[in-house]
């Protein structure tokens, strides 16, 4: 089975809809290909990362009353109709659904989900470069050995920089997948713990920090020249926000 043959299955696969020989077909083709094994994570991340966002949002009383000014005039189905008023049906429909989208498209909704959605992604992300044999693809604390690695893997090159005389070592970095494209994630030092910095491009202005927490670990994500900033890890919110400030400046 080639890579474009799994790739093509592999929804299928999550999802337990292929039959017992095309599953273990899939199963031994990711036995010896660490992309798709790579892919299959980062789509279950995924999957498991919506799940625990709750992508809904509790609609504003407004919108209520705009509903019932919009549809005032039409006259309520009672069991008895023997004809179905359908065309009416379809424009309160329809004027629902102008509303609901106009109301969805307002400037910062759905702002707080879309950084839950982050936020779980790239924790899940460092907890699973913290697996044996999975922190780094290039192992280094030079930036000119690690920067070049990166060259022909992105279509873009992420910044790197060595912060030792600062207090957080460059170790490395690697390749990772977050909202479903391929990102730079370096990884540093701080003491005795590890902080992955995701790094990608976004048409975003340079925006302030946004920080939280999420299973136990701190982040904080930002957009600085054309590149949009995410370190997580389980130093303190000061440690990150320092690393910020040498990452940004």
């Amino acid at each position: 089975m080639s890579c474009e043959q799994a790739r093509s299955i592999l929804h299928g696969y999550m999802d337990g809809e292929l039959d017992a020989a095309r599953a273990a077909e899939f199963e031994s083709h990711l036995e010896t290909c660490s992309s798709c094994v790579a892919e299959l994570e980062a789509q279950e991340s995924l999957r498991s990362s919506l799940r625990r966002a709750e992508l809904y949002e509790k609609a504003p009383p407004a919108l209520r009353q705009k509903v019932l000014a919009a549809t005032r005039g039409v006259q309520p189905l009672t069991i008895s109709s023997r004809r179905v008023p359908w065309n009416w049906i379809g424009i309160a429909a329809a004027i629902l659904l102008l509303f609901v989208a106009g109301w969805r498209m307002l400037p910062g909704l759905g702002s707080d989900n879309s950084q839950s959605v982050l936020a779980a992604q790239i924790v899940d992300a460092h907890l699973r470069s913290l697996q044996p044999g999975h922190l780094t693809d290039v192992l280094s604390t030079d930036q000119h050995t690690v920067k070049p690695w990166f060259t022909g893997k992105l279509d873009f090159s992420p910044p790197v920089e060595d912060f030792s005389a600062d207090g957080f070592p460059l170790q490395g970095g690697r390749l990772d997948v977050l909202h479903g494209r391929t990102v730079a994630a370096l990884v540093y030092g701080r003491r005795k713990h590890l902080i992955s910095v995701f790094i990608w491009p976004t048409t975003e202005k340079d925006a302030a920090p946004r920080s939280g927490s999420e299973q136990g670990y701190h982040w904080i994500s930002w957009q600085k020249n054309g590149m949009e900033f995410s370190a997580v890890s389980d130093v303190s919110p000061a440690d990150l926000d320092q690393l910020q400030h040498l990452l940004s400046s």
